[in-house]
């Protein structure tokens, strides 16, 4: 398929804004990585629908991982051996790992219900009101809230206690409640580091030898550090670390490579490891 094994996973969300420029040097990235015969594979919480700007402006022709682990979509024909289990969504096929809405609608519902913690889906909120909450111009407030899996929300006057006691219950019920920029996000049975191991598993198949796997990783996606053989995390603060919760499994012994996210250095840095595979 490509001359190179390596597959990197990288977190776009603090790289490509929802409106405006990519961050500076990060496109150059992109297009070393694809000079270089390396697939890099989008990670974000965003859905399809936000994506097909930025995904159409840069070029991008390889899988997405989107809404935070809930599915891996795969472009069309992109894998000669297709996976045994994906669903259609738009121009994408799907491997799927969270449950398909309305059940991230319903779940979130019904939890709300049992905690009595206050929720207000973004579901629910009228054009004007989805705008003057989000920021955004009516039609990229209306396409924030198309999703395939999760569903976003805000809490309604809730305290950190309630907060804590909502996540608590749902964790009981295998919900991922995680932030979502300034809302939340609910997805039944959302696993991030299966959406990476199920499109590694397709990667192997067609480099017919085992995919190395390097996550671009930031703050927000810890998560996507343990899901690969190596790792680079970007910062603004050099010295600040990918954290475990408690909940989660410790981090990989070999830590992840520190780059600050706004120096110009970091991308031609992070291109030359990553080709070398000098973490």
């Amino acid at each position: 398929m490509r001359p190179s094994n390596t597959v990197v996973f990288c977190a776009i969300d603090d790289l490509i804004p929802v409106s405006g420029a990519p961050l500076s040097g990060f496109v150059g990235f992109l297009e070393g990585l694809g000079d270089a015969g390396i697939p890099s594979v989008w990670v974000t919480a965003r859905n399809r629908h936000q994506l097909d700007t930025p995904i159409r402006k840069l070029g991008h022709s390889g899988p997405f991982i989107a809404e935070g682990g809930s599915g891996a979509y795969l472009p069309q024909d992109y894998f000669h051996l297709k996976p045994p289990h994906t669903v259609r969504f738009g121009r994408f096929m799907c491997v799927p790992k969270a449950a398909a809405q309305p059940a991230a609608a319903e779940a979130l519902d019904a939890l709300a219900s049992e905690t009595g913690v206050s929720v207000v889906p973004l579901r629910s909120l009228s054009p004007r009101e989805l705008m003057q909450n989000t920021g955004l111009p009516r039609h990229e407030a209306d396409l924030l809230r198309q999703r395939d899996f999760d569903e976003l929300f805000f809490f309604a006057g809730a305290s950190d206690a309630d907060i804590q006691k909502f996540r608590k219950r749902a964790q009981h019920h295998k919900y991922a409640v995680r932030r979502a920029g300034a809302f939340w996000s609910l997805a039944v049975h959302a696993d991030l580091a299966g959406c990476v191991q199920d499109l590694r598993k397709l990667y192997d198949r067609a480099f017919h030898a085992r995919s190395f796997a390097v996550a671009l990783a930031t703050p927000e996606t810890p998560e996507l550090v343990k899901a690969c053989d190596r790792a680079i995390f970007l910062t603004d603060r050099a010295s600040r670390e990918p954290q475990s919760h408690a909940n989660e499994r410790p981090l990989r012994t070999r830590l992840p490579t520190p780059l600050p996210l706004s120096s110009p250095s970091t991308w031609p840095t992070a291109l030359e490891a990553i080709q070398n595979r000098r973490f």
